[in-house]
This record gives structure tokens, C-alpha cells and sequence, in this order.
């Protein structure tokens, strides 16, 4: 399993509520977290088939800004 950080704007339960069906999707629920209290709000996935780029991708299409940490 392979570990990818981005930075986001994904700051709130209401924030993470939205983006969870995309993830959930991409990563599967479970492989990734959103740490709100970091400043730069810190998305981990982990996953062996995700590239960086198709996080980006899933992140954007949900409406959120977010690039490599």
C-alpha cells in the first residue's frame, strides 16, 4: 500500500459529507481521512491502484481545491 498527501480545502463535516461518495468510490471507504485540524487539511489515501493524479481528479470533480502536500 502506497500512501499519497494533499493539501485541500475540505475544512468542515459538511465538507468531508460531499467529498465522501467520490473517495468512497475511488479509494474505498476506509482508505482515506481528512485531518481538519491540520492547517493545510491534510487528505491521506491509501491505496496500491491510485495515482496522485486521479485523486486530484475525484477531489476537483467534488468541488474542492486540492494539490500535492
Amino acid at each position: 500500500m502506497k500512501t499519497l498527501q494533499f493539501k485541500t480545502n475540505i475544512n468542515c463535516g459538511g465538507c468531508i459529507k460531499a467529498v465522501t461518495p467520490t473517495l468512497n468510490q475511488e479509494a474505498g471507504a476506509g482508505n482515506w481521512q481528512v485531518d481538519t485540524a491540520n492547517p493545510n487539511k491534510i487528505l491521506t489515501v491509501t491505496s496500491d491502484k491510485l495515482t496522485a493524479e486521479q485523486v486530484v481528479q475525484a477531489v476537483q470533480e467534488a468541488g474542492f481545491e486540492i494539490q500535492p502536500a
